[in-house]
């Protein structure tokens, strides 16, 4: 589940965390909300920035052979 949560501070500091989005694609989902709020001081990368998307191919291919026995 992707999930984007906002911590605003009194000083009106935003803190914006993203969670269920894999790879650098989080920010092109932050992008425009990131534009809106003004200026990105710092950014940390978690864990799901650097993971790989696993893709699964759907062909698989066999091979029957019959014995004599």
């Amino acid at each position: 589940m992707e999930t984007l949560e906002f911590i605003i501070y009194p000083d009106g500091r935003v803190q914006e965390k993203v969670t269920g989005i894999v790879g650098a694609s989080c920010a092109e989902v932050t992008a425009a909300i990131e534009a809106q709020l003004g200026q990105v001081l710092s950014q940390q990368p978690t864990s799901e920035f650097f993971a790989a998307k696993v893709q699964q191919s759907g062909v698989a291919k066999t091979q029957n052979t019959f014995s004599d026995w």
